[in-house]
């Protein structure tokens, strides 16, 4: 057994909880183990949608986009040109599913890495001499930074986690859980901007101008709230990864082995101080890429070339990219470094290696991305999600209980329909005219759906990543399973949704603006 350092001596087995929270988690996790492989079970989920595509046809179910006031639909799969599109589209749903490239490209840049011995070695060090007891806030914390390139957080931190966790002498499924948790559960909240801040805000003003044509919603809307939210759901992330994930998940005695935690050798060290200057030197050409144009001598490159913007750049459509960048670079410069790359060849394996990987995933990829496009051509998803806007605007219900029961339908709704801006292309006219006319921003309103949106991200199959994180999960557990994941995760969506809860009703009560020109109250439009 390997010996770990002073200050991380493997915790006694904490017996699991036998509460009531312990046991209906543990009901979920075998309930849900019970169905079949994820990967049979997305074929049959993509079987079910056909048969509900016809059904719902027959019974000419017709909803009215309140966005564009057009008819939506079901378009039944089980007619000709419904099943000549399934089978002339089988390729380019698994080609072109969003996640899968994103994932292959960055999964080569780590396997430069993993393969020199970076990712060990760094791990080895990042352990020996974190405190203990902040690497699960740290990880935390680092999940919900990371979701302003989200790529990066599913692809590189949370297996990451897994790997710190195991080789601190913990279980590698509670990290996993603390990162994704921050990644995709705390997906609303950050100290930056990210990619959906002016495509959301774009999709608000939209709304806002069926009641006010002049009305503007910038990128920005909810930054305050953003900010605001990052302790409380790192805390509350660490809290629920200590005292429920961890003691329900007891000792690891799966078959993966913790990274060794022996001191750095020399020639370890001079590997890490040459990737470390190659790193300064990326990071230095990256920001010197951001910078705004004109501020120093080229400066901007990676910049929007027409209208000089970052958020909308290649700066930020190329994160990919720059993951593998990241990965390849200091990854080649630590194996030279400390000898563990003497040729090409070598470098070429450990990409190599990245790829056998990722098997198990692929094929859970190919199933998942027939069962979200069928699922997506039906239309079943709007119909949903409208018929949800319609039953909650509807109910005759105070402005604050509306803008939380509106936190609670955003997120049933996110479990059957992953795309946020889809999502809000589609309840936004609906909602935001609505809390206008009794006096309420547009800027809060967006609040509160994204709250709803991302504290389910993490127990919702349609999330375009949630593939990814089975087979991340059936590494270290080869019995696992969807019900898994969801029994796993679901400790975090409600205490997530709690607190966000909390804090939205303080914004509300001291009229706190939820971002910079973003008032909490507007006058009412035709009020006196």
């Amino acid at each position: 057994m390997t010996e770990l350092p002073q200050g991380l001596e493997e915790k006694p087995v904490v017996p699991k909880r036998d509460n009531w929270i312990a046991r209906s988690l543990g009901m979920i996790e075998r309930v849900g183990n019970m169905l079949p492989h994820p990967g049979t079970l997305f074929a049959g989920m993509a079987f079910l949608v056909i048969i509900a595509s016809f059904i719902a046809a027959q019974f000419n179910l017709v909803v009215t986009h309140p966005g564009t006031l057009e008819d939506i639909r079901p378009v039944n799969l089980m007619s000709l040109d419904g099943l000549h599109r399934i089978l002339t589209n089988l390729v380019p749903n698994f080609t072109g599913f969003a996640p899968l490239g994103a994932v292959l490209v960055a999964m080569l840049g780590i396997g430069i890495a993993e393969g020199s011995g970076l990712i060990g070695t760094a791990l080895r060090l990042l352990v020996i001499s974190a405190p203990k007891r902040l690497l699960t806030f740290v990880i935390v914390l680092a999940g919900v930074l990371s979701n302003t390139a989200s790529e990066v957080g599913y692809v590189l931190l949370v297996p990451l986690a897994a790997a710190i966790f195991l080789a601190a002498g913990r279980h590698p499924l509670a990290g996993l859980a603390a990162a994704f948790a921050g990644v995709s559960g705390g997906y609303s909240a950050n100290l930056f901007l990210g990619t959906i801040d002016p495509l959301l805000a774009g999709l608000s003003e939209e709304a806002a101008a069926i009641v006010d044509p002049t009305y503007e919603v910038n990128p920005a809307a909810n930054w305050y709230f953003m900010v605001a939210s990052v302790p409380f759901i790192a805390v509350m992330g660490t809290w629920v990864t200590e005292k429920i994930v961890v003691p329900r998940l007891g000792r690891y005695t799966g078959d993966e082995q913790p990274e060794e935690l022996r001191p750095l050798t020399r020639e370890e060290r001079r590997g890490l101080r040459w990737a470390l200057v190659s790193m300064v030197v990326l990071v230095l050409l990256l920001v010197w890429s951001a910078l705004p144009m004109g501020s120093i001598p080229g400066a901007g490159w990676l910049r929007d070339p027409v209208t000089g913007d970052l958020l909308r750049s290649p700066f930020m459509s190329g994160i990919v990219a720059m993951i593998f960048i990241v990965g390849a670079v200091p990854g080649i410069a630590y194996g030279v470094g400390a000898g563990t790359y003497t040729n090409d060849s070598q470098v070429m394996a450990g990409m190599g290696k990245a790829m056998e990987t990722l098997g198990v995933y692929m094929v859970l990829v190919f199933f998942a991305a027939q069962f979200v496009a069928y699922f997506n051509w039906t239309n079943l998803g709007l119909i949903v999600a409208v018929q949800g806007a319609n039953i909650l605007g509807s109910v005759d219900l105070p402005p604050v209980a509306l803008l939380l029961a509106f936190v609670v339908v955003s997120g049933f709704i996110n479990i059957f329909m992953g795309s946020a801006s889809a999502k809000w292309a589609i309840m936004a006219p609906v909602f935001i005219p609505m809390l206008m006319l009794l006096g309420y921003s547009p800027e809060i309103t967006q609040t509160a759906y994204r709250i709803g949106d991302s504290t389910t991200n993490i127990i919702s199959p349609m999330m375009t990543y949630f593939a990814l994180i089975v087979a991340f999960v059936t590494r270290y557990d080869k019995k696992a399973g969807i019900g898994t994941v969801i029994a796993t995760m679901l400790p975090y969506t409600v205490a997530f949704l709690l607190v966000w809860m909390v804090i939205l009703i303080v914004f509300v009560v001291f009229a706190i603006p939820v971002g910079p020109g973003s008032p909490m109250f507007i006058p009412i439009p035709g009020g006196s």
